[in-house]
């Protein structure tokens, strides 16, 4: 009998093994025809077509249209892109240190950075770039521009620039810099003992800056608790999430764990590195803009019960890349791998795996997504990002401030109105007057601004389908009433949404005067409704306490232990379908 089951699985194994074998020659023998056929295409093309092809631009849709049936994380980069996606890792380049933008034909400086060489010299939001290096910038992009004004740290360039307000052109030199964008955008004390970090992005070296931060926090003011605010920050470098973990948790625990179609590549990261303080209270600010390595912080952070997580729920992008290098110095940034949290769980909120019968990947619905649980017993789900322990209502923002922020109304104004004010109070104190927001309501007048409403376009598209289905002339009377009601109104909707209005205006003020850190800190001491609660919390022991670790009625009847092997035994059946 045990000789049969023997040679029994011996031949399943043998038949998978040629299966499997057969699969394998199958998709090379695919590849390479369909290799093939494409390289033949475009010879024919490229012979026989009316009209010259640019092989470059040709070929490179090709690619583009390829990895756009994956995700929108796996990316082609040519030679010309590897500068500006060095610059998204390290937050380093070579230049003056400002962002420029092309608007009615004009080169306009839009954001100099704080403490750069071109805010150092004098350069302002709206100054217009008339000449670099006496070329002319008349008909130039502001790529081209930018590509001018980059170069070797310690060369000088040329600058001839226009203010608004005045007639007479200034020329001045300007010695460019490593320009180097600290991804901790502020930190200090609130509430005498509460300390404060916001990070921007997860770039190189970003974890000896916020360790820095927290220590000069600890040390030197004496805090008594943290609060992380990764609210927009759209991740980076995973190692550098892993490192601010491990800060904060002990040495040996599992931080992450990876797993990709290369069995090889699979890795477990543990805590190597002991912790810079265990004790201290934590909690974590994050919404949906908040992705990547911000959700490997915030989920790791939650997951080990280090952390209460205040805001909304995180962006959920679960996957990692590799950068692989291609032949001419380009580079495929690849999604090679899943990452895993320690409770076992992945925050991919997109399956692009599977798409519906338009082709568009949808989100993993709440209804499919799987329980894990905490160290604490506590339970949390995968598949739709971080979701925080608790919730803070999101401020509704006015669809005409997209329209009007599109059209640079505020960023207009604010270089105008900044002519007349030189001088305004500081971040802590600024107040912007309803004197201020009157003239703002009469410089959008004069600019003629219009927009185009949602309501409107809906109301166009139900006329069509009622004309299309015969009710127009039963129901014209109420739709004339309801196109009366929806006629958009600019007086009304300035007074209807002067509030939130008014914040992105002062929003945009302190951004002009006192640059990324004076914006922050401006919308932190006005009315910051997630801060409000983080700061509720950690002030309150009990509250912090009781919801990292949730009083259990009957633990005799709970075995953590079971539920997550359940919980990880479903994740890894549905990774695998």
């Amino acid at each position: 009998m045990n000789y049969f089951r023997t040679v029994l699985c011996l031949t399943i194994v043998m038949n998978f093994a040629c299966l499997k074998a057969q699969l394998n020659e199958t998709q090379h023998f695919e590849v390479s025809k369909n290799l093939d056929i494409f390289n033949s295409v475009f010879k024919e093309l490229n012979l026989f077509y009316v009209d010259s092809i640019d092989a470059k631009t040709a070929i490179q849709t090709g690619i583009e249209s390829m990895l756009e049936t994956l995700d929108p994380y796996t990316e082609y980069i040519s030679e010309d892109q590897m500068a500006d996606f060095k610059f998204k890792i390290t937050g380093e380049y070579a230049g003056i240190g400002a962002v420029i933008t092309f608007r009615d034909g004009k080169i306009l400086i839009m954001d100099p950075y704080e403490g750069m060489p071109a805010a150092r010299s004098g350069l302002q939001a709206g100054d217009q770039i008339l000449e670099i290096d006496g070329e002319s910038l008349a008909g130039k992009s502001s790529a081209d521009a930018s590509e001018k004004l980059k170069g070797q740290p310690g060369s000088k360039v040329k600058i001839k620039y226009l203010r608004q307000g005045t007639k007479k052109p200034v020329t001045i030199e300007i010695e460019r810099e490593r320009i180097h964008l600290s991804p901790i955008t502020y930190y200090g004390v609130l509430d005498s003992t509460i300390g404060y970090i916001a990070l921007s992005n997860f770039t190189d070296q970003c974890f000896q800056d916020f360790r820095a931060a927290f220590v000069d926090l600890k040390k030197n003011h004496g805090i008594t608790s943290l609060i992380i605010d990764l609210r927009n920050n759209p991740g980076g470098i995973m190692e550098e999430a892993l490192q601010i973990v491990n800060m904060f948790v002990p040495k040996g625990k599992v931080l992450l764990s990876t797993k990709g179609k290369v069995k090889q590549w699979d890795r477990v990261f543990r805590a190597t590195q002991n912790p810079v303080d265990l004790e201290i209270p934590l909690v974590v600010m994050v919404n949906r803009g908040s992705a990547s390595a911000s959700e490997i912080v915030a989920g790791a952070l939650q997951d080990l019960d280090r952390a209460v997580i205040v805001g909304r729920r995180s962006y959920g992008k679960g996957l990692v890349q590799t950068p692989r290098d291609l032949p001419y110095n380009a580079q495929l940034k690849i999604t090679t791998s899943k990452y895993y949290i320690p409770s076992g769980r992945c925050v991919q909120a997109i399956d692009y795996a599977h798409r519906n019968p338009e082709g568009y990947a949808e989100r993993i619905p709440d209804s499919l997504t799987t329980v894990f649980y905490t160290e604490n017993r506590r339970p949390v789900r995968d598949g739709g990002g971080v979701n925080p322990d608790f919730i803070v209502a999101e401020e509704r923002i006015p669809t005409i401030s997209f329209y009007m922020d599109n059209d640079g109304i505020f960023f207009d104004f604010v270089v105008q109105w900044r002519i007349l004010h030189p001088e305004i109070a500081t971040p802590f104190d600024f107040q912007l007057s309803d004197a201020d927001y009157e003239e703002f309501k009469r410089f959008v007048k004069e600019k003629h601004f219009d927009y185009d409403r949602q309501s409107g376009k809906a109301l166009q598209a139900l006329k069509e389908i009622m004309v299309f289905e015969g009710y127009m002339n039963t129901a014209s009377e109420e739709y004339a009433l309801l196109e009366k009601k929806l006629q958009p109104d600019l007086d009304r909707d300035l007074e209807l949404y002067k509030p939130q209005l008014k914040k992105i205006l002062a929003s945009e003020i302190m951004n002009q005067y006192y640059y990324w850190k004076g914006k922050l800190i401006h919308s932190l001491y006005n009315d910051d409704s997630d801060l409000n609660k983080a700061i509720e919390i950690v002030k309150d022991k009990s509250l912090y306490d009781s919801t990292l670790k949730p009083a259990i009625t009957d633990p005799q009847s709970f075995n953590p232990s079971i539920l997550q092997s359940f919980s990880q035994l479903s994740n890894h059946l549905k990774n695998s379908r």
